[in-house]
């Protein structure tokens, strides 16, 4: 279960999570036609030393490349819709992007980043020392400039932030992606204020709202071998408690115009519809994007 102060590595409780969303990126991107092309999400999870059975490698199952099948559809569509909002946001101007909880997320090296673009990354220390040593050794280079800042989103991470260099006078990109679940419900609360306190007018935030889902996904039958591949019960992971009000709401009462909408018909939009199990599980989830007015 999880406790206040509670750490991790790449293979260890929260952590784990991200090699298991690098995994499903990594099947996605052997698609015919894929919403998201990462060609790290593979090498991460192979240096990671887990034998997840992914489809289309020597060790996989039919009910493991299932699983993996149907969850790569759906880290596809939020990795597209998220890939499309900070094209957008740069595109238009800003220049500062903070990935918050990064984990294993591979966009400074694999999307095409306007010119003078910084990109800090925010996340625990092992997790990113883990990220920083493969890509090292695949001699990846960024298409941007990355910074990469060690802090515990419970904690006080904008002190490390603003360390790092970041600038809130200017408008900034925010993104918040399979992060929510993961924080006690007051650290939700406060990380939207500390997100309101460094915004410039014009900054973006772009949001995973799980909804039900997080207690829906640890327990469905589809998902048991991907949880035992990566050697996690999800459900112990979560913080269970009550939350106040949606993030949609949150940053509505902040005086951010925001905009919510479903994976289910994102998945429609992208030619890429949700399987019926996976509908049931992940069909509440929100993408939302909004701005600061």
């Amino acid at each position: 279960m999880r406790s206040n102060g509670d750490r991790w590595d790449i293979t260890t409780s929260v952590g784990a999570t991200a090699l298991g969303v690098a995994a499903a990126r990594a099947v996605e991107s052997r698609h015919a036609d894929p919403l998201v092309e990462d060609p790290f999400a593979q090498v991460f999870v192979d240096r990671a030393g887990l034998d997840v059975k992914l489809p289309g490698t020597p060790t996989a199952d039919a009910d493991s490349a299932e699983t993996w099948s149907a969850m790569s559809t759906y880290m596809g569509v939020r990795s597209r819709f998220f890939d499309e909002f900070f094209l957008d946001a740069t595109q238009s101007g800003v220049r500062q992007v903070v990935i918050l909880a990064a984990g294993l997320d591979a966009r400074a090296f694999r999307l095409p980043w306007p010119d003078a673009v910084t990109v800090f990354e925010v996340d625990r220390d092992a997790v990113l020392e883990f990220k920083d040593r493969v890509l090292d050794e695949e001699s990846a280079r960024a298409t941007v400039r990355r910074v990469p800042v060690t802090a515990d989103l419970r904690d006080d991470w904008p002190a490390a932030l603003t360390a790092a260099g970041f600038d809130p006078s200017v408008p900034t990109a925010w993104l918040a992606e399979g992060l929510l679940p993961y924080l006690p419900a007051e650290a939700e609360e406060l990380l939207f204020e500390r997100v309101q306190q460094l915004s410039a007018p014009g900054s973006r935030i772009a949001v995973e709202h799980f909804a039900s889902a997080s207690t829906l996904v640890s327990g469905h039958p589809r998902f048991r071998g991907m949880q035992q591949a990566l050697g996690l019960d999800i459900g112990e992971l979560f913080y269970p408690e009550q939350r106040g009000r949606t993030p949609e709401v949150h940053l509505s009462e902040l005086r951010w115009k925001a905009l919510a909408t479903s994976a289910k018909d994102l998945a429609v939009a992208y030619g890429r519809p949700l399987d019926e199990d996976t509908l049931e599980i992940m069909g509440t989830v929100e993408l939302l994007e909004a701005v600061r007015l």
